[in-house]
């Protein structure tokens, strides 16, 4: 998946944050998953959504 390449909106339906079980959105920019409860972005690499909580960035 290319950065210009959206996610797919069914699955952010099925993902869901490791940390906090709660919603995830897609960070075109960035490319990555961001979970505003818990405040982490979870990087998307090679089309695969890394959704570790050690490989997350903590967000402000």
């Amino acid at each position: 998946m290319s950065n210009d390449q959206q996610v797919d909106p069914k699955l952010l339906e099925i993902l869901v944050c490791p940390v906090s079980h709660g919603p995830l959105t897609y960070d075109r920019e960035k490319h990555e998953l961001v979970s505003k409860k818990a405040k982490l972005a979870f990087p998307i690499r090679n089309g695969i959504p890394i959704m570790l909580a050690d490989e997350a960035r903590s967000i402000g």
